[in-house]
């Protein structure tokens, strides 16, 4: 049976549409501009003034260049290399800390737990955190970039919880067959939990992908920059001679300024092709994380 709203109700439900649409629209256009930008003629695109709402003479040209600048392959290949390695060595060591808290007989759990939380909210600061990585000989390497971030504190709550949803006969049923805890961890707690994995992917891979300080901070040889950082190179140095080689001076600053959009949407389009496959968990690992003790 159909409800019949009151004028009201759909005087409210109008206004809602409209407004809802003008955030899409306000958050759409920056990024529509700049692959509309990245495609368009440098000259025309410069000549321009006001909205963007195609390219203006069709144009790969700023593409071609960013993919024949090295160190944009260089950038991808170590990125990938990190983002691979991270989220492999996040997930497992994130979910055996959540396992071990997710046990209902463990000594000391409750100041384990706080101990833990501490960290969310407050650190040792940054000089300390550097020095620890350049005693355990971690600056200048990749692993710097992984090792020390294997583990969040609100991914590992979040993960927790998931754990302890998961009806406690199951385990108690896998124990009585003889199975240990690393069995019950691999074979029955994450097949269970396939669901807020692929959150913890998302996370752990948007915050791999995006992040770009510490290797600004520990990094030194070029060669090791990941693509964020070369992208930042790019957008706040105005780094582009590398690709604009052979073009006369006149119409350089045109060419960088396609070469900078077509720059952000190399380094931006990966993740926005993986985000659409995994946003659906998104509710489920936001309820998930609700904290109970």
């Amino acid at each position: 049976m159909k409800v019949k709203r009151s004028r009201g109700e759909r005087i409210f439900s109008v206004f809602n549409y409209i407004l809802l649409t003008g955030i899409i629209v306000i958050c759409f256009y920056p990024v529509w501009y700049v692959a509309a930008a990245s495609f368009s003629d440098s000259n025309t695109l410069s000549a321009h003034t006001g909205i963007l709402l195609y390219p203006l003479g069709f144009s790969l040209e700023a593409y071609k260049k960013v993919f024949a600048n090295p160190m944009i392959t260089r950038g991808y290949l170590n990125t990938l290399f990190i983002l691979t390695a991270g989220i492999i060595l996040d997930l497992f060591m994130t979910s055996l800390g959540a396992y071990f808290l997710s046990r209902k007989k463990v000594l000391l759990k409750k100041p384990i737990m706080i101990l833990i939380m501490f960290t969310m909210f407050f650190s040792g600061g940054m000089i300390p955190f550097y020095l620890n990585l350049k005693d355990l000989h971690l600056t200048g390497t990749l692993w710097g970039l992984i090792l020390p971030f294997m583990i969040n504190t609100y991914n590992l709550v979040i993960l927790r919880t998931s754990f302890e949803s998961i009806p406690e006969s199951l385990v108690e049923a896998a124990q009585i067959d003889g199975a240990g805890h690393f069995t019950i961890w691999g074979q029955i707690i994450l097949p269970l939990s396939k669901a807020i994995l692929a959150v913890m992917v998302l996370y752990y891979g948007v915050s791999i992908w995006n992040s770009w300080f510490w290797a600004s901070a520990i990094i030194r040889n070029r060669e090791m920059y990941p693509l964020q950082v070369i992208l930042r190179e790019i957008l706040m140095q105005n780094d582009v001679t590398s690709m604009t080689t052979g073009i006369g001076a006149a119409d350089q600053e045109s060419v960088a300024m396609t070469i900078k959009y077509a720059t952000i949407i190399v380094a931006t389009v990966p993740i926005l092709c993986v985000y659409p496959f995994l946003q659906k968990y998104f509710a489920k690992g936001t309820m998930v994380g609700a904290v109970k003790e």
